[in-house]
């Protein structure tokens, strides 16, 4: 596939991967999505149909045994899905998350061995960082390891882990050396059957209540020393490199939640009739659905902007993955609030998809960053003179 994206769509292979997607999103993840809300699961059907068809991570690499999608595909990929259920979304998204960081920084064996695991869905593959006491401000983590003879014992808590006790896998953050701060920070693989590894209860949420979100205990976890990924110190490197890439494909399923529930309003638009006409007739309704369009638009376009970045390693990926994030999250809970509107009463009921896609939708403002953390790494790229014009 090109690596070259100004437009989005641009190839015929990108276009064949999202009307596959989208099919099987409509066949078989859509229909189950406001039962798995309902009942808070794991959207099971999801994830059996996307392993079926190669779209539960589709980023790893033919060589280890993927399906070697560029940025701009796995982009789609996880946008067609967020537009039909979010929750379902975060499988290929975490799967991305959790094992970028082996992708970027890991040794050879340590890539054959959980890249290729992963690309033959013998199990997810989540993203530890986040502690309890350590949000926004990461370096600040108390998880420890500690060298114990050929191995490494970690141990701590990690706080908001998504899809937590589904995943087989973890790439988890733990101080190596407490005197030199980010530098201090090393990046490890840990599987979920290692003696010394549990969950906490899943946490009752707003919105994407089908993705369990879980603490993880790490008590006294021995390791050995060839699951550390890249070298001592530098985990804290590579997490952010990770965030980079990975805040691209939060944007995606912030432009899929929008765009979907964009289609919910205008279908309702054009069916419901008030004063004997249609309310799509309606100048006030109209200006409302050519913004939600607009920015929607917009959205997608800076979304797929950044992901050729991200497919190139561009100098400018973090201002454009930063900004993609939060303009794109911004827009989905701008455009999920109005289409709740537009469907006035109905639109606040569970009898439709809108007030679901709402409450998903704003956790795309929260993850990954939050947004008032992605306005700083934008001005600081641009204080810096990092942001490209082009």
């Amino acid at each position: 596939m090109s690596t070259d994206f100004p437009l989005y769509d641009t190839s015929e292979e990108h276009r064949a991967v999202r009307e596959a997607v989208r099919a099987l999103c409509d066949a078989k993840v859509a229909p189950y999505a406001a039962e798995v809300d309902e009942q808070a699961r794991f959207p099971q059907e999801a994830a059996d149909a996307l392993l079926a068809a190669d779209f539960h991570a589709p980023h790893v690499p033919e060589e280890y045994g993927g399906a070697g999608a560029d940025a701009l595909a796995t982009v789609i990929v996880i946008e067609e899905v967020a537009r039909a259920d979010v929750s379902a979304s975060l499988i290929p998204a975490v799967n991305k998350l959790g094992s970028l960081p082996v992708q970027i920084a890991g040794s050879e064996e340590l890539k054959k061995h959980y890249l290729g695991a992963l690309a033959r869905g013998e199990g997810g593959f989540s993203y530890c960082l986040s502690e309890p006491e350590a949000g926004s401000d990461a370096v600040s983590m108390r998880t420890r390891a500690v060298r114990d003879g050929d191995g490494w014992v970690l141990d701590g808590v990690k706080r908001w882990i998504t899809n937590a006790g589904v995943s087989e896998y973890y790439t988890v953050l733990a101080v190596t050396d407490p005197e030199k701060r980010s530098k201090g920070i090393s990046a490890f693989v840990v599987e979920k059957s290692d003696p010394g590894v549990s969950f906490g209860a899943p946490e009752k949420k707003l919105g994407i209540k089908g993705s369990p979100t879980r603490e993880v205990y790490l008590d006294k976890v021995r390791i050995p020393a060839d699951r550390m990924i890249g070298a001592e110190g530098t985990g804290f490197a590579t997490a952010m490199k990770t965030l980079d890439h990975t805040r691209v494909t939060i944007a995606a399923q912030a432009v899929g939640v929008a765009q979907g529930a964009l289609d919910h309003a205008l279908a309702y638009a054009k069916e419901r009739r008030q004063f004997g006409k249609p309310i799509a007739d309606f100048q006030g309704l109209q200006f409302m659905l050519a913004d939600m369009g607009m920015k929607v638009e917009a959205a997608r376009q800076m979304t797929y902007a950044a992901a050729g970045r991200s497919e190139r390693g561009d100098a400018d990926l973090t201002f454009f993955g930063a900004a993609a994030k939060c303009f794109a999250s911004d827009v989905a809970m701008e455009v999920t609030t109005n289409a709740v509107q537009v469907l006035g009463g109905y639109g606040y009921t569970r009898d439709y998809p809108l007030e679901r896609m709402m409450r998903d939708a704003k956790i795309t403002q929260i993850y990954e960053g939050t947004n008032q953390v992605q306005r700083i790494v934008m001005a600081r790229q641009l204080l810096a003179g990092v942001q490209s014009s082009i």
